[in-house]
Order: structure tokens, then sequence, then C-alpha cells
């Protein structure tokens, strides 16, 4: 379990491990449980964490039972996020602010609804949605409070909202710095979190890091995934192809199957005030 990040500690009602969580299950990989007090209609039980937690895992623990359950996917890229939940049984809408990633959700996901939209002005009425999730989006959002605020608006009191947002470290981190040093904009999103939840905002139900892991065959397989998300970076690559590459070797870690990199992802789920 990585540690919290700093400046952000008691914000959030759960503690974590350590810090007055029960005890570790036993058996290889499992770390803590907590019972994750969510509200009224949605199933609150004591989960073991996986052996790896994951994303989507994570999602679909926080609104269970999901199927039937209106979900908006804010800043749903090219739709992966919602096909999963869609394949749960949500009646999944996303938005975007990219013309091409709203063609690609709408093609992989043809039941569901998706709009060309800016995270700070969503084009839904008030609670008119089960629930939301902000998968790795946050810190894309120029205005990060404005986007939290506009999540609250759009589900209403006491429906819960996802935040996974990956943290300034980790071997992806470091590997992708020299392309794109996100260390402000991953910062700025935190610190909008831990403001929106000072104030009074939302309730703080979960806050959980995990980290997330992927393996590359090569250096080029890293470029696409990292290109995949912002075309822009393109440029950057191609200015600085040497210092990328050694960046990319000193990162990761070989194994039989190419490159690994760790990417550590903080969790929250919030519930909107009344």
């Amino acid at each position: 379990m990585i540690g919290r990040a700093p400046g952000t500690s008691g914000l959030c009602s759960e503690r974590r491990a350590g810090r007055g969580a029960p005890p570790a299950r036993s058996g290889p990989g499992a770390t803590w449980a907590r019972e994750i007090r969510l509200p009224s209609g949605y199933a609150a039980r004591p989960i073991w964490s996986r052996p790896r937690m994951d994303s989507l895992s994570l999602i679909l623990d926080t609104f269970a039972p999901i199927a039937g359950r209106r979900i908006l996917d804010i800043g749903c890229g090219p739709g992966i996020l919602a096909k999963a939940l869609a394949a749960e049984g949500a009646a999944v809408t996303g938005i975007d602010p990219g013309e091409a990633a709203i063609r690609a959700a709408r093609s992989r996901v043809p039941a569901g609804r998706f709009e060309q939209a800016s995270a700070e002005a969503l084009p839904f009425p008030d609670a008119g949605f089960d629930g939301a999730v902000i998968l790795n989006a946050l810190h894309h959002v120029p205005d990060p409070r404005a986007a939290l605020a506009e999540a609250a608006r759009v589900v209403g009191p006491d429906r819960p909202i996802v935040v996974v947002e990956p943290l300034a470290e980790g071997s992806f981190f470091a590997a992708l710095k020299p392309i794109e040093d996100e260390t402000e904009i991953r910062a700025a999103a935190q610190a909008a979190i831990a403001a929106a939840i000072a104030s009074g905002a939302f309730a703080c139900r979960r806050d959980v890091t995990f980290a997330r892991h992927e393996t590359f065959a090569d250096l080029p397989a890293f470029l696409a995934r990292v290109t995949a998300v912002d075309p822009a970076r393109q440029a950057a690559i191609e200015a600085d192809a040497d210092g990328i590459a050694a960046a990319f070797e000193a990162a990761a870690t070989r194994t039989p199957a190419g490159y690994g990199l760790t990417q550590p992802l903080r969790a929250h789920i919030l519930v909107p005030a009344a």
C-alpha cells in the first residue's frame, strides 16, 4: 500500500492501513478490508482488497448492484470504461471534449449516449444520474474544482462520484515525464479534491491508493499508448527521441514479457452534500 499524498491526511472518513484500519487478511497478496459507507440503495459491504486492486473493480464495488444504474463517465475518451460498465448492465452516458474520442465511444458502445462537452459545463439537468466516474481525467480539466461541482450537480446529493487520479510518482510517471511533465496538473487535481472535501461540499466515503501495472513489448508500444491519450505528445517525442528512450529504459523493469511500468493511482469516493 502506497502512503497518503502529502498535505491531505484526515480529509476522508476512511482510515488507511497502518492508521487504524483493520488488520491485514492473511494469505499471499491480500492487503486490508474496510466497510464502505455508501448512500441508501447502494451495497455497503466489507470488501477484501484483491491481490491487485484495479479501477474497474473499485467502480463496480462502489455502484453495486450496477445493473440499471445511470452512470455518467466524465472524460470518457474512446469509451473503454463505458463499454465495461455497459457490459455489467449500467446505463452509460459519457462526455469528452474531443470530437474523435466521442466518435470512437459511440462506435464502441452503441447503446450508450455520448456528448462532446467540457467537464466544467455538463449538458445535463440536475440530479439526472445515479452516480459519476472521473477516471484519469480530472488533471486534464482546466478548472478541476468546477468539474467536481458540475459532477455534484448532475448526480445530486447522496449519490457517489468516483474520482481516480494518477499521482506524480512511479515508474510510468518517470517514463512519461520527458514527454509531458504532469507534476503540476496532477498536484492541482489532488488539491481541488482536498479543497472540495474541506469546504463541506462533499463527504469522502473512501480514499485509497493502489498501483496500475502495465507491460509493454518495447518503447514503440509505450509511445503508442501515451500518444493515444494525447496525440499532441508526438511533437515532444520527435523533439527528444534519445532522451525519451533513455528515460524509458531507466524507469522500466525488464520482465520476460517486456518492460514493466507502475503508476500509483489515488481514488476518492465522494458523495455531494445535501
